[in-house]
C-alpha cells in the first residue's frame, strides 16, 4: 500500500469512528440533578464566587475545605485558573479571594 492510499485508509477509519461516536451521541440520556443544599452567603464578591467558583464545584466544597490564610487561597484561586482553567478573569481574583477568607479564612 503506497502513502496515498495509507492516508485514505486512515481518514476513512476517522469518519467511521466519529460517525459511530456520533451515533453513540445521540441516544445521550438527560440527567438533571439535585439543587445544590450549600449556597454561598451574602457579602462582598459572593456573586464573583457564584459566577465562577461554582462552574466546577459546589460552595459546599469550599466550606468543607480547612480554613486557610490569604495566600493560600490566593494559591488555590491560581490553581484552579491556571491548571483546572476555571473561567474567573484575573481581574476578578481579588475579589473572589477577599470573599474566600471572609468566609474560610484564617490569620
Amino acid at each position: 500500500m503506497n502513502l496515498k492510499n495509507s492516508l485514505l485508509a486512515a481518514s476513512c477509519g476517522l469518519i467511521c469512528a466519529f460517525a459511530a461516536t456520533t451515533a453513540i451521541a445521540a441516544d445521550t440520556v438527560s440527567i438533571t440533578l439535585p439543587k445544590d443544599m450549600v449556597q454561598f452567603k451574602p457579602g462582598p464578591g459572593a456573586q464573583g464566587a457564584q459566577t465562577y467558583c461554582v462552574t466546577c464545584h459546589t460552595a459546599e466544597y469550599v466550606y468543607m475545605q480547612p480554613p486557610l490564610t490569604r495566600a493560600q487561597w490566593e494559591g488555590v484561586v491560581n490553581k484552579m485558573r491556571k491548571v483546572f482553567g476555571a473561567p474567573l478573569p484575573e481581574d476578578q481574583v481579588k475579589s473572589v479571594v477577599d470573599y474566600l477568607v471572609t468566609q474560610n479564612g484564617k490569620s
